[in-house]
């Protein structure tokens, strides 16, 4: 049975859905908070059941007869939650269900010293999966792409992205993910640790996307960097909490400081074909 949680996000979503393309529908169950909110899934013979990271007793049962779980990973802090015991109680629950191997959704920026604070988070789960006992990979994502979209649709209304900082940035599509996660899911570990970085073949600094943004839609957006002070203050002014500020003005940090940068052939060996590119999904999306 292959467990894969979150499963009416945007990720996990997918994951179900490619998943299919391996395995038969009543070998999988996808979990998620709101079972109804999930019926597309039902309807294609996936067992969906009930589960909530915070309510380890919930997963206990969500879990049951698993072979293999799949943890997406979790954006509580942007909420002012705490990830890492939600993490944790997924680890244990999986370890509990017996699971063979814990599969879980990490960042190819994983660190504790990152200047975006979900790294630290990421860092510190694949500290706990190498102590769980039980065999795990890590999936080190490229960057979302969703993200290079949202900001391209905002400066299509004000001609302008706006951030903190500048640097290269390897977005990568939801999709391509998700099917690179069916695809090790289908496929007996060798080992435990980290994948190489799931990144594409190209990356894109925000001036970058503008520029490509305005060749492809004929309409002039530029690139403004403001100071990070200035930055924060423009935030809170939004009515933007700190603590979501402060991951904002990370990501550009960590970008001006490189660490998105990493391009990498694993993806694209995996899926046998290149990447989705950011101007297909420009032209697919805006």
């Amino acid at each position: 049975m292959f467990i894969i949680t979150g499963a009416n996000g945007q990720l996990g979503h997918a994951i179900v859905k490619k998943i299919l393309g391996f395995v038969s529908a009543d070998q999988v169950a996808a979990i998620c908070r709101d079972p109804q909110k999930a019926a597309d899934l039902s309807a294609l013979g996936v067992q969906v059941r009930p589960g909530d990271f915070d309510k380890p007793e919930s997963l206990s049962r969500a879990f049951e007869g698993a072979s293999q779980v799949l943890i997406v990973s979790s954006n509580a802090r942007a909420y002012g939650g705490d990830p890492l015991i939600q993490h944790q109680n997924a680890i244990d629950a999986a370890r509990a269900a017996g699971a063979a191997r814990i599969v879980y959704t990490s960042h190819m920026a994983a660190s504790a010293h990152s200047a975006f604070p979900p790294m630290h988070d990421h860092a510190a789960t694949e500290k706990m999966l190498q102590d769980c006992g039980v065999v795990w990979t890590a999936l080190r994502h490229g960057f979302y792409a969703s993200s290079a979209i949202a900001v391209i649709r905002d400066a299509l209304e004000t001609g302008v992205i706006e951030t903190a900082a500048d640097g290269p940035v390897s977005w990568v599509a939801h999709d391509d993910l998700a099917e690179a996660a069916a695809i090790i899911l289908s496929q007996a570990p060798d080992k435990s640790g980290p994948t190489s970085p799931l990144a594409p073949t190209q990356s894109f600094d925000f001036k970058g996307l503008a520029r490509l943004a305005s060749d492809f839609l004929g309409k002039p957006i530029h690139h403004k960097i403001i100071a990070d002070d200035d930055m924060r203050a423009k935030l809170a002014g939004r009515g933007i909490p700190a603590h979501v500020a402060n991951i904002i003005l990370g990501r550009d940090i960590a970008a001006r400081n490189g660490e998105f940068a990493t391009v990498d052939p694993t993806l694209k060996q995996i899926l046998g074909r290149s990447p989705i590119s950011m101007r297909d999904l420009i032209a697919e999306q805006i």
